[in-house]
């Protein structure tokens, strides 16, 4: 069993993500001498330790979907024009606008929910707890575990990717540090859709992007 503890000293000892860690524990039966092997093979312990480093060159990305239904800035830094020009960083910042058009996030990070945001969010959960039946003394544990669930919905970077939903976008982001050798940081993002808060028939424009992505 994988705890809270194992994957805080992991993290201690490599500097690597929450999801990086648990992964690799998950990979090599919780031994954490392995799974510092398994995140230094894949460049994530490296990546982390570059993750501090200051990002300030980059680029603006748009994407356009469905004849201009649904259109999408991102701003993506890494720390040399070099890099923001080469084919891996573009492409990066391309599945990410991606992303946020299919996965329309509310946020970018966790940090980023409002402190209102998150306290209503947890007494509607709490709420659909009580009124589940459940009992008093797990609910506090209910309502935490949902949360965590709601930071994969609404937050871009802990999204699973829509590519390859085993890994999250930030952990995309760390393999792309690993390869090109310098700190990426996603710094925001905007998205619009036509008709956005009028009254009209819903589409399903994650469908819509998916078959695109997956017909590449």
């Amino acid at each position: 069993m994988i705890t809270a503890a194992m994957v805080k000293e992991l993290r201690e000892r490599t500097g690597a993500g929450m999801m990086d860690c648990k992964n690799a524990l998950a990979a090599t039966d919780g031994d954490i001498e392995k799974a510092i092997d398994e995140l230094r093979t894949r460049g994530l312990a490296k990546a982390a330790k570059k993750a501090g480093r200051i990002a300030s060159e980059g680029v603006v990305m748009s994407y356009i979907h469905g004849g201009g239904r649904i259109g999408v800035l991102v701003e993506v830094n890494c720390e040399t024009d070099f890099v923001a020009k080469t084919e891996q960083f573009q492409e990066l910042v391309h599945n990410i606008a991606m992303q946020v058009a299919a996965a329309n996030p509310e946020f970018l990070s966790r940090e980023e929910v409002p402190e209102s945001v998150l306290n209503h969010e947890k007494e509607v959960l709490k709420a659909q707890a009580l009124e589940e039946g459940k009992p008093e003394k797990i609910i506090e544990k209910m309502v935490e575990g949902r949360i965590e669930k709601y930071y994969k919905e609404a937050c871009l970077l802990e999204q699973p990717y829509i590519k390859d939903p085993d890994k999250s976008v930030q952990e995309l982001v760390h393999e792309t540090i690993a390869k090109i050798g310098e700190n990426v940081s996603v710094r925001r993002f905007t998205r619009y859709e036509v008709g956005e808060g009028l009254e009209k028939k819903q589409d399903d424009f994650v469908n819509e992007v998916m078959s695109q992505v997956q017909s590449k």
